[in-house]
């Protein structure tokens, strides 16, 4: 789906992904869950191209329902997928630290876990090779994505400004519908490593300028990351 110029999202608001289409090619932020390759495919399509023309996969960090695809393309393609150091192992072998649940309700824990069993996000498919990146770096990619460090649901938890498509991608740094209850609006994400370090992050966040915030699961936020930052702030008080 076309957000703006260059900018495209794939799935919905329980997992997305996005796609940044340049005449240079197209970069991938996160490849959300494996039976995501077929919105994937359609996407492209649409636009005219193929998988081919995918020069690199960026991931916030190094959850399974980040991973998706990003493997398939890398086997099958040799498209290289970048994660922060700190996420490298995450991305390779899945092990993580056990993380409180927190609230939930039953309907939309349901329905998250019934669209990840849709799209065979239950048989999650692990990166074998990353390329590891650092905060602060200018990716040779299309949109020249750069990476901006924000520990706390990962160590290795990154946002990717892509000043091209005015948007930054934050992953699960925060969320704008949470999976487990269904609540709407800037907030937490679950299953967040370390609440506190997260907060914390939000602060780099809102010195970004973009007029997109785009997250792994809600909708898509078109404000300033400050406002969503301070929104995130509230709502987690």
């Amino acid at each position: 789906m076309k957000l703006a110029p260059h900018l495209h999202r794939l799935g919905n608001d329980v997992v997305a992904c996005y796609l940044i289409n340049t005449d240079e090619g197209i970069t991938l932020i996160d490849a959300g869950l494996p039976g995501h390759w077929h919105d994937l495919q359609d996407e492209l399509r649409s636009l005219g191209k193929s998988a081919d023309d995918i020069r690199g996969v960026v991931l916030t960090h190094g959850d399974a329902d980040h991973l998706g695809f990003a493997e398939r393309l890398r086997r099958e393609h040799g498209v290289p997928v970048y994660v922060h150091a700190a996420d490298a192992d995450r991305a390779r072998t899945g092990e993580k630290p056990k993380t409180t649940i927190g609230p939930m309700k039953i309907g939309p824990t349901l329905g998250f876990f019934w669209y990840s069993l849709r799209k065979n996000g239950l048989r999650p498919q692990y990166v074998q090779e990353v390329v590891e990146v650092a905060d602060g770096d200018v990716l040779d990619l299309p949109g020249r994505p750069v990476i901006v460090q924000m520990p706390g649901h990962s160590p290795g938890s990154v946002a990717v400004h892509v000043p091209l498509a005015d948007a930054v991608f934050v992953g699960d740094a925060l969320t704008t519908r949470h999976v487990l209850t269904g609540r709407t609006g800037p907030q937490p994400a679950p299953f967040t490593d370390d609440p506190d370090e997260s907060r914390a992050s939000l602060e780099r966040l809102a010195r970004l300028s973009a007029s997109w915030v785009l997250p792994g699961h809600g909708a898509p936020s078109h404000t300033s990351p400050a406002q969503v930052a301070d929104a995130v702030k509230q709502a987690g008080a």
